[in-house]
């Protein structure tokens, strides 16, 4: 089945080319000029992605992505004339899955969505067969369901209500615990080598992973920084297999 794909921009040049190089790469491509329109679609068709501007007449497009995220795990790459850290950092922190700049390379951009549709397509698949590997990875008093990509306290039972970035960094150090990874590796573990970011967009999600599983963030107990390098595991970790 082929993908739909919503574009959100006020700009008629955009919405106009972009619409047609995603139907010439065999997607679905929606339309949406402003805010409300954008919220209209989604409350009456089901979106596989959206490409969202950041600058439309009626709403931020950064407040949008976090009032999406509020409710849905719909993945969204931003899109934006602003090339500076400090905008892509913003948006990835408001949930987008990835962050582009204008002018963008049409092929670029495709690339991107596709990368991000073949994780979210896995991602699903192992949410609809309930994660029956039943690989457990335990530090703490966490645990990590390998298979149903969850976070749980095993005292609490609580979720740490981790999101896919964060969920993958975690996994990437718990495994290579002890082990310094740099930004860059952590990078290749989270999104593969056709995911292009700034160094500045992993310290931002070790910091919102460390508020979600440290019992003090100020003082690490699981993930330490070595500075000008990357980030270690440090904590003892245990991996089991559940039977059902």
């Amino acid at each position: 089945m082929r993908e739909k794909i919503l574009i959100v921009d006020d700009d008629p040049q955009i919405i106009s080319f972009l619409s047609r190089y995603l139907e010439k790469q065999d997607f679905v491509p929606v339309c949406a000029t402003t805010g409300a329109e954008m919220r209209d679609i989604l409350a009456h068709e089901k979106i596989d992605l959206c490409v969202l501007d950041v600058g439309l007449p009626d709403a931020d497009g950064f407040e949008l992505t976090r009032e999406i995220r509020r409710t849905s795990s719909l993945p969204i790459i931003v899109l934006s004339v602003r090339n500076e850290t400090f905008d892509r950092v913003f948006g990835l922190e408001f949930g987008a899955d990835d962050y582009v700049t204008k002018p963008f390379e049409p092929r670029e951009l495709v690339a991107r969505i596709r990368t991000i549709l073949r994780r979210s397509a896995s991602e699903k698949a192992l949410a609809q067969n309930g994660g029956s590997g039943r690989e457990l990875l335990q530090f703490g008093t966490w645990v990590m369901n390998v298979g149903a990509r969850s976070l749980d306290d095993a005292e609490t039972g609580a979720s740490a209500g981790l999101t896919s970035t964060e969920f993958d960094l975690l996994k990437a150090l718990i495994e290579h615990p002890k082990t310094v990874l740099s930004r860059d590796q952590l990078l290749d573990f989270v999104r593969g080598q056709d995911f292009v970011v700034g160094d500045r967009a992993v310290d931002v999600h070790i910091m919102r992973l460390r508020k979600k599983i440290e019992p003090n963030k100020s003082e690490p107990r699981y993930i330490k920084t070595v500075h000008g390098i990357g980030y270690y595991f440090v904590d003892d970790v245990v991996r089991f297999t559940k039977t059902v």
